[in-house]
């Protein structure tokens, strides 16, 4: 079993971008408590304030999908603070090459 790796950009919707980086602040602080997070980690874009870019990484996929699917911070996020997103601009799950 190898390690996963997930780097996520969110868009935040105008005039939501500290609204999205509160809860987003509350995904990351709740996320890295997990059983299987190794690292959870929000950044955002210098470039451009409201791209908030979240990289993770899991013992396995398994102990991601139970974050993801059981997490109460996740459901909360989904319910509420998903409506500052205007759009996911990119998810990528990694494998490690080297």
């Amino acid at each position: 079993m190898s390690d996963l790796f997930i780097v996520v950009s969110l868009r935040a919707k105008v005039g939501k971008e500290e609204d999205l980086r509160r809860d987003l602040k509350v995904v990351v602080e709740e996320s890295r408590k997990e059983d299987g997070s190794i690292s959870y980690d929000l950044f955002v874009d210098r470039g451009t304030p409201g791209r908030f870019v979240l990289v993770e990484r899991w013992v396995s996929r398994e102990h991601r999908d139970k974050h993801h699917n059981e997490g109460p911070h996740i459901k909360f996020f989904h319910e509420n603070g998903a409506k500052n997103v205007e759009s996911t601009e990119f998810a990528y799950f990694l494998d490690r090459v080297g």
